[in-house]
């Protein structure tokens, strides 16, 4: 059969209409009207066949249609809208964050903004095979979805001496209302022979990356109370932490920072939430088998830098860092 790739017109849905009212198989439509099985069941799929309307879904396509091409042509056919939606790419940003960031700092331009399906087209459907793949490639991977698992370094757990639990953490922590309360980890690198120490805010979600020159308790509790040094001290209350023995020392961390360390339960990453979506952010920079011991602090600064500044939903569209700047002055 020579099977045709084009749109389907009015007449042909029409067919389907009463090709699927007389109870034929899909296969049995195609055939009649020279397209393949695949194409009616697409057609048919967000319909159902027993609502199934030719009118209905002709009139569906061409909007669809038109909004494509309307949406892709508005960024094609302005220069500064697509190098912004290219320099946030290469940022990293979702088209979502572009999209909101477009109507925030464009708000009096209508031709500077474009919706988040707009920008996903443009990148999935360019005509040019080499410029989609590098801008697919520039999007931030989807979130995997994570369940209760061991780490594999076990000699990372034990009992920790004086441990505060999580249990006895105030109860204004967990509604973010009110900031200064952190959550920490590290982040290892290939072989286990290297990490970095991750501190994210919990209302702003403001990301401090630390260099580490090794993973034991006394360089981790170093580097991370000269990471603390420059936060305002109304921004430093608590931090929550998971059970790795980097953090045995905690007691004098807290002496010389004021900052109380409460810990997770064994694993429990769930109760280390903000903790755990920035480091997912951080290994989109920086994947699985990096060695840190190669990456300098500049390049990490860079990467805590970017996504700082790259704008969050879940702070109707601002910074963590506009938002940490706004309430440190506000505390």
């Amino acid at each position: 059969m020579n099977i045709q790739y084009k749109r389907l017109s009015l007449d042909e849905r029409i067919s389907i209409q009463m090709g699927v009212g007389d109870g034929n198989s899909y296969w049995e439509i195609g055939n009649s009207l020279n397209r393949s099985v695949s194409c009616i069941q697409r057609e048919v799929a967000p319909w159902t066949r027993e609502k199934y309307k030719a009118v209905k879904a002709q009139e569906y396509a061409q909007k669809a249609s038109s909004s494509r091409k309307s949406g892709k042509t508005k960024i094609l056919n302005n220069p500064k809208i697509l190098e912004y939606i290219h320099e946030k790419l290469e940022l990293r940003w979702s088209p979502e964050q572009i999209s909101n960031s477009l109507e925030k700092e464009f708000f009096t331009d209508i031709t500077m903004q474009v919706s988040h399906e707009t920008i996903y087209q443009y990148v999935y459907v360019h005509t040019k095979k080499s410029l989609r793949e590098e801008l697919t490639a520039q999007l931030r991977r989807k979130k995997k979805r994570r369940g209760r698992t061991a780490r594999q370094e076990g000699s990372k757990r034990g009992k920790i001496a004086d441990a505060i639990s999580i249990d006895e953490r105030p109860a204004e922590v967990i509604g973010r209302e009110i900031p200064g309360h952190w959550e920490g980890d590290l982040v290892i690198g290939k072989d286990h022979q290297s990490a970095i120490g991750t501190l994210v805010e919990r209302t702003t979600r403001t990301i401090i990356i630390v260099p580490l020159k090794a993973a034991d308790a006394t360089t981790v509790r170093e580097a991370f109370q000269e990471a603390f040094k420059n936060i305002p001290e109304q921004m430093k209350k608590t931090m929550t932490y998971d059970n790795g023995k980097e953090m045995t020392q905690h007691k004098t961390f807290t002496e010389n920072t004021k900052i109380t360390v409460y810990f997770a339960h064994p694993y429990s990453p769930w109760e280390r939430p903000t903790n755990e979506n920035s480091n997912m952010l951080i290994r989109d920079y920086f994947p699985k088998g990096t060695d840190f011991n190669d990456i300098s602090s500049e390049r990490l600064k860079e990467v805590q830098e970017q996504l700082n500044t790259r704008p969050r939903k879940t702070l109707n569209w601002n910074t963590p860092k506009d938002v940490f700047e706004r309430l440190s002055m506000s505390q």
